[in-house]
């Protein structure tokens, strides 16, 4: 029920892809303590972003999951930031990241909702 997007002016060749998103995986999972085979992360390279009116590396995140309480927002923009600093040398002040908590009744998985 996590899902982590993640978009970025950096280009990553296909393995580093691979790379990220599993990383990016199994720390959503330790972060929001759910089972890895809930997460979702995709990633997506758009080199049409700017951010303070420049192109140097930067990253717009998406983290959306149900009950996520905003009380961990803080620490989750640290972690994340730290993350996609690590895996792409983007630095935390050219990150933006939503946070969104998702209810039950709106997000669908297997047919039904959680």
């Amino acid at each position: 029920m996590p899902l982590l997007k993640i978009q970025t002016n950096r280009q990553l060749n296909e393995e580093q892809q691979t790379l990220l998103i599993k990383r990016a995986s199994e720390a959503v999972a330790a972060m929001l303590g759910k089972p890895e085979r809930y997460v979702m992360v995709s990633f997506e390279h758009n080199p049409a972003m700017l951010f303070s009116g420049s192109d140097e590396p930067l990253a717009y995140l998406e983290l959306k999951s149900i009950g996520l309480p905003e009380s961990k927002t803080s620490d989750l923009s640290q972690r994340l930031s730290s993350l996609v600093d690590g895996e792409l040398g983007v630095r935390a002040d050219r990150i933006y990241i939503e946070f969104a908590d998702a209810p039950r009744s709106m997000w669908g998985w297997n047919g039904g909702t959680f």
